[in-house]
């Protein structure tokens, strides 16, 4: 007799998450991995601009203790023990003469972006004149106040991603809490939501911060962002009403129900996850419009009094079209940013939408 020939079974391959499937497909198109790149780039910048640009210390030892001068730029606290022994920003000299110990470890470029430098407050550093072209000293120029253009704009990245990224995370989290009620619970809740949110959809962004600004005496870059977020929740919350609206028909939600899952878990846990996908296009489209919104005030003269932004440097431009440096780069970098964001959501548009991954052409 002959033995019975066992056949193996072959595993049946795990089909990816709609997550992994979207990455992948994201992947895929040549734009928008090479605008994300970008994106995390300027992210690098902004995180690191002090240590980029700036003419305070990285981290500096002075009479036994370490300190961290330049982040000074984020809160003025860390810089409250030079300033009351008189150092008035110049490191350079005063570590030097008031502690012979002292060692510093400097940025890459030396330059401030709020303030002129001074004569020999640098080793070979010139009166910087005003209105100055790019040189081998000052990459970007100079402005009409002696201030370095490249300094401004590596510490303009940070104004801008930050306006974008906490003003979309406030619309966001406002736009999907109260879409997702909507969208759930439906009936009257649904109706006063959705007439709340056709009354944001009527106020302008726009006139909202410039009426903000002619109440508020010392306005910030917070109030801005505050504003463009309590104004732009309105797209994302009719984006997640909708996917509500459909996902909670579903068989998996009427199965959690019967188990007696709470509506809070229910919403959270197992609608929401499945609604993300369509809800990050506007997200990532909203970033770039609020980096247009803060860039366009500042351009006009409303923006944040004592923050470096590309708008400001555009601004100082159109005063004096001659300095060409003024203009070109910091619109060259408000260009490239909005166009990488539109470019993403448009990617993930793609990814995440079979009707459009499967008829739309990749780059």
């Amino acid at each position: 007799m002959t033995e019975p020939q066992i056949t193996e079974l072959k595993s049946i391959p795990k089909s990816p998450s709609f997550w992994k499937e979207a990455w992948r497909q994201f992947r895929q198109r040549k734009l928008a991995m090479l605008s994300l790149g970008f994106v995390l780039f300027l992210s690098i910048v902004a995180l690191f601009a002090p240590a980029i640009s700036g003419s305070k210390p990285i981290v500096c030892e002075y009479k036994g203790t370490i300190y961290f001068p330049m982040l000074s730029y984020y809160s003025p606290r860390f810089e409250a023990t030079f300033l009351n022994e008189n150092f008035f920003g110049n490191y350079y000299d005063n570590l030097k003469e008031n502690d012979p110990d002292s060692w510093a470890i400097w940025p890459l470029h030396f330059g401030d972006p709020n303030r002129p430098i001074d004569p020999n407050e640098w080793p070979d550093y010139p009166r910087t004149p005003q209105s100055s072209a790019p040189n081998s000293i000052n990459w970007f120029g100079t402005d009409s106040r002696a201030t370095d253009v490249f300094s401004q704009m590596v510490h303009g990245t940070r104004t801008a991603l930050l306006v974008g990224f906490v003003s979309m995370g406030i619309a966001s989290v406002i736009g999907i809490t109260m879409g997702g009620l909507a969208g759930y619970f439906g009936g009257w809740t649904d109706s006063l939501i959705s007439r709340l949110i056709e009354v944001v959809m009527c106020i302008p962004t726009l006139v909202l911060i410039l009426a903000l600004i002619a109440v508020i005496n010392e306005r910030t870059i917070w109030h801005m962002m505050a504003v463009i977020g309590a104004t732009g929740w309105t797209g994302i919350a009719r984006l997640t009403r909708a996917e509500f609206l459909k996902l909670k028909t579903m068989d998996f939600v009427s199965a959690a129900r019967v188990l007696g899952v709470g509506h809070i878990r229910i919403m959270f846990k197992y609608l929401l996850p499945n609604a993300l996908a369509p809800v990050l296009v506007p997200i990532t489209f909203g970033i770039a419009a609020a980096i247009l919104i803060e860039s366009a005030l500042s351009f006009l003269g409303f923006g944040p009094a004592n923050s470096p932004s590309w708008g400001k440097l555009l601004n100082s431009g159109r005063q004096n079209l001659e300095d060409w440096w003024l203009i070109l780069f910091p619109g060259f970098a408000i260009f490239l940013t909005v166009l990488a964001y539109n470019l993403i959501g448009e990617g993930l548009q793609e990814a995440t939408d079979p009707r459009l991954r499967d008829g739309g052409s990749m780059e």
